[in-house]
């Protein structure tokens, strides 16, 4: 039998989360005996739109067996979903929840799911991180990821609806990137209202936009505001743990969220269906935690 071939879309190879994604994905590939190609979209949704288009349009023995992606844009590509299907390849998405599958899953003979994060909860956390470490309320600098990226939308989400009343969020948006966090609160920094703002966190949606803030506050020229921006506690999200962990440890991140990496449980999901016919559900979620746990930030205060 010719080995399972499956193609990895994923968004970046300047995040360590992706960088997470793309290990666990070829750790997966080898406990499964398959092959596995890794494709970066360098944050780009037409480029990855291409990539893949590319992949499903090519010599049916050169086809991957599956597709599985991490969507840069907001719409998933349903397109290139439906020509991946109808060509017989299988079609699994990451941390996004999209429509089109459940369509896709009444026609198609292959397996059609997604495998993701819940990031509804992840907001929940930091709202709950929020609290712990300012119980008599505060302002607390947020930078969210991009404005059309559901993974953003449903994190603000899940903040905004755990965070407690006495605590305002001045709201800035990043790319995923610790460079795309210098440049967003550098220019929040040139602001005339940003000098009259007391910041009491920073939370950022992910680890590296948190260690991104950081650094750009780091670069002020008035050391008393540096010191006073450097000094309050830095939250992220991801949890990877040669960085976030590791940033936990070392006191450059007050916090984290721990989100596993879902490649490698898609990989493992999409073997069992297209050797054994074990079609998964159509969403599988994994479940996101807060490092160090919430009473242990509470015992901070």
């Amino acid at each position: 039998m010719a080995k399972l071939k499956v193609l990895v879309s994923l968004m970046t190879n300047d995040n360590d989360f992706q960088m997470e994604q793309a290990q666990a994905a070829e750790q997966a590939a080898r406990k499964t005996g398959i092959d596995c190609q890794i494709l970066y979209a360098e944050n780009d949704a037409i480029t990855q739109s291409t990539q893949i288009l590319k992949a499903v349009q090519a010599d049916p023995s050169d086809r991957p067996n599956a597709i599985v992606f991490e969507p840069v844009g907001g719409t998933a590509l349903p397109q290139v979903a439906r020509a991946a299907v109808n060509a017989g390849i299988a079609w699994v998405v990451l941390n996004r929840d999209v429509t089109y599958l459940s369509e896709l899953r009444q026609s198609s003979k292959v397996a059609v799911f997604s495998v993701g994060s819940d990031h509804l909860e992840v907001g929940r956390i930091q709202a709950r991180q929020c609290a712990a470490l300012l119980p008599s309320g505060g302002t607390a600098l947020y930078v969210q990821g991009p404005s059309d990226n559901p993974v953003s939308k449903e994190r603000t989400l899940g903040m905004q609806e755990a965070k407690p009343g006495n605590i305002h969020l001045v709201s800035l948006k990043g790319q995923w990137t610790e460079e795309s966090a210098i440049r967003t609160v550098s220019s929040w920094l040139k602001l005339t209202t940003s000098r009259k703002t007391l910041i009491d966190l920073v939370v950022a949606q992910n680890d590296a936009m948190a260690i991104g803030a950081r650094k750009a506050f780091q670069e002020m020229s008035s050391e008393v505001d540096r010191e006073q921006r450097l000094q309050v506690p830095y939250l992220g999200v991801d949890g990877v743990p040669k960085t976030g962990q590791a940033w936990v440890r070392s006191g450059l991140l007050a916090a984290t969220v721990f989100t596993p990496p879902n490649t490698g449980h898609a990989i493992e999901l999409l073997v069992e269906a297209l050797q054994h016919s074990r079609i998964p559900a159509e969403r599988v979620l994994t479940a996101p935690e807060s490092i160090p746990p919430l009473e242990k930030l509470r015992s901070r205060k």
